[in-house]
């Protein structure tokens, strides 16, 4: 039987996660590791400055204290006797799209575990309801997983997914769009005469390009983004290797 590991940002006890979680028993052996509290937000960071706590939840669930890829870290070399076949993070609380990719703590767990060689996917699921539906998500990821274990990953590469609220049953391979959000910041004063800015976001909803996972979110169908860990940038070694002699003889003086 496969093994799957589960982990996510919003908590070992978040709805999300338990969906999930319930949803891969049905197809493989799971273990959970997981943070012991929401780290929304946490993107990849690391919890290098105070020990990192680990406290057994249930059997075979572990919640961590500290962030998504510590949980994952924890659980490659010290929970784990053996490397799960894949990793799913989630299923999250709000989409995970455009920029946000580069802050989401569920996307920061799927990354750790594709650096670790690990095949991993984060699902996501996108809406502004108060109330949110995980069952649609749950049941499309107990149907890719099996597809992911089975044809694999190329190496380096992860699947962001996102399930719209509704979703009406139509699935999409994407690219991650450009920038979705206006950084909003509401000032003010707390009881000490301290100033604060409290941090939030405004979607943006003009200048959607058609074959995104927003465009895909929009009209009701899945997102699949396919990201890489490779950040370089190929045509730009080309492009400016000629800058090396220029920087070498500027630099001597």
């Amino acid at each position: 039987m496969p093994h799957i590991l589960v982990t996510n940002d919003d908590g070992i006890r978040a709805p999300g996660l338990r969906a999930l979680a319930d949803a891969m028993k049905s197809i493989a052996k799971v273990t959970v590791v997981a943070p012991n509290r929401e780290r929304s937000a946490a993107a990849q960071s690391l919890t290098l400055r105070q020990p990192i706590y680990c406290d057994e939840f249930a059997e075979g669930e572990y919640a961590i204290d500290g962030t998504p890829a510590d949980a994952m870290i924890l659980a490659f070399h010290m929970l784990l006797d053996d490397k799960p076949d894949l990793v799913v993070s989630g299923i999250n609380r709000g989409g995970n799209m455009g920029e946000n990719v580069y802050y989401s703590g569920t996307v920061g767990a799927a990354m750790e575990a594709a650096i670790n060689r690990v095949p991993a996917i984060a699902v996501s699921v996108a809406g502004r309801q108060k109330d949110f539906d995980y069952a649609p998500a749950a049941r499309f990821t107990r149907a890719l997983a099996p597809l992911i274990m089975k044809e694999g990953l190329p190496p380096g590469v992860l699947l962001n997914v996102n399930v719209p609220q509704p979703w009406n049953g139509a699935v999409r391979f994407t690219r991650q769009s450009s920038k979705i959000t206006r950084n909003l910041l509401k000032p003010g004063m707390d009881p000490r005469g301290r100033r604060y800015y409290w941090l939030h976001e405004q979607q943006l909803v003009d200048g959607i390009e058609p074959d995104t996972d927003m465009a895909a979110i929009n009209d009701g169908a899945i997102s699949i983004t396919p990201l890489v860990l490779d950040h370089t940038h190929t045509a730009s070694l080309n492009h400016l290797s000629h800058w090396a002699k220029l920087l070498e003889e500027s630099a001597k003086g």
